[in-house]
């Protein structure tokens, strides 16, 4: 199921650590052929085919829509820790401000495949116990009914840092040493990220079978060729 032969994406997110390797992976990818960032503050890095806007505000794009027309992939990394959080916040900070991009895009690039950086444990049902786990999966769900192309949601467990990262949580530094432990042990909570990258821009150009992808299955689109 070929869906592009080359993308143009936005990203959001690219000053956190999954986004800064989405990135990573985007500006060396050859069938990338643009790439827009859209933060909050500038990402340090420059590149042929990369255009920052620094826009403070996600929950109003009004004053960038503009230029946000011309792509067909968006993958969007922007996303809070539920730690300390309320679940109104969370709400706010998780599935409001994420719909609220995927509206204004799909009115500008109705062709585009979203995809959006979930998590694993994530609860398709709305109804368990974890606060986050039900506020991701009403984010997907409600998602996968906005009219885009293609919508697929990620939902990667520990990702392994790709070299020259600027922007990793202190736990990650303290925990990647354990990284061929953990693969061993829970091969199908662990990848790198590398293959959350690749996993992302091989589904928006080639498509995948499944609108949530667990780590096994990003893995399996990384690896995809053609």
């Amino acid at each position: 199921m070929a869906t592009a032969k080359e993308l143009n994406v936005i990203i959001t997110g690219s000053t956190g650590m999954v986004g800064e390797g989405v990135l990573l992976e985007c500006l060396e990818h050859p069938q990338v052929k643009s790439i827009l960032v859209i933060n909050r503050r500038p990402n340090g890095r420059t590149h042929a085919k990369l255009k920052e806007i620094i826009h403070p505000d996600l929950f109003d794009l009004s004053p960038i829509e503009s230029e946000l027309s011309g792509y067909n992939a968006c993958f969007f990394c922007a996303g809070v820790s539920s730690i300390g959080m309320n679940e109104e916040d969370y709400y706010k900070m998780t599935y409001t401000l994420t719909t609220n991009v995927a509206k204004t895009l799909v009115k500008l690039n109705p062709g585009m495949t979203f995809e959006y950086i979930s998590g694993a444990s994530t609860d398709s049902t709305e109804a368990g116990k974890l606060m986050w786990a039900r506020v991701k999966g009403k984010t997907e769900n409600d998602l996968m009914k906005i009219p885009f192309a293609h919508v697929y949601n990620m939902r990667p467990g520990y990702m392994h840092a790709t070299p020259g990262q600027k922007n990793l949580l202190k736990l990650y530094k303290y925990l990647s040493w354990l990284y061929p432990v953990l693969k061993l042990i829970f091969p199908n909570r662990v990848s790198t990220m590398k293959e959350m990258g690749l996993g992302m821009i091989n589904t928006a150009l080639y498509g995948y079978d499944k609108q949530i992808l667990e780590v096994p299955d990003i893995k399996a689109s990384a690896n995809r060729v053609s």
